[in-house]
């Protein structure tokens, strides 16, 4: 059974271990600093194991985005990321932001739009 935590702290080894089966790499150092400015995250645990995470940055006022939305590749299609999603939205509108932002690539279009987000325009700069 996934438990959904509210604004865990997973530790800097549990967070690599879910980036490394996730994405391949390995998790930001800088999470500590990073999670402790965000409007919100939600952890997904199965048995005591990090296998879900979601963050919500924001701007500090009515803007919030999501970010790094992942899920242990042996707990995908399970709506686990669905949940983790549904999760942010709730929290970043009862903490007041007023929109909710998302990027992400081609392949996850009808993931996102599944949860409610609608295509806009937007532009990107990368700067490393």
């Amino acid at each position: 059974m996934v438990e959904f935590r509210v604004d865990p702290f997973p530790s800097a080894d549990e967070l690599d271990a879910l980036w490394l089966q996730a994405w391949g790499s390995h998790a930001s150092g800088e999470f500590p600093r990073i999670l402790s400015r965000s409007l919100a995250h939600i952890g997904a645990y199965e048995s005591g194991e990090l296998i879900g995470f979601v963050n919500v940055a924001w701007d500090g006022g009515i803007h919030a985005f999501i970010l790094d939305t992942c899920v242990h590749p042996r707990l995908r299609r399970q709506g686990v990321a669905t949940r983790l999603v549904n999760e942010a939205t709730v929290l970043a509108r009862d903490r007041g932001a007023h929109w909710l932002h998302v990027d992400f690539e081609p392949h996850l279009s009808s993931f996102y739009r599944s949860c409610g987000f609608r295509p806009t325009e937007a532009g990107l700069i990368k700067l490393r």
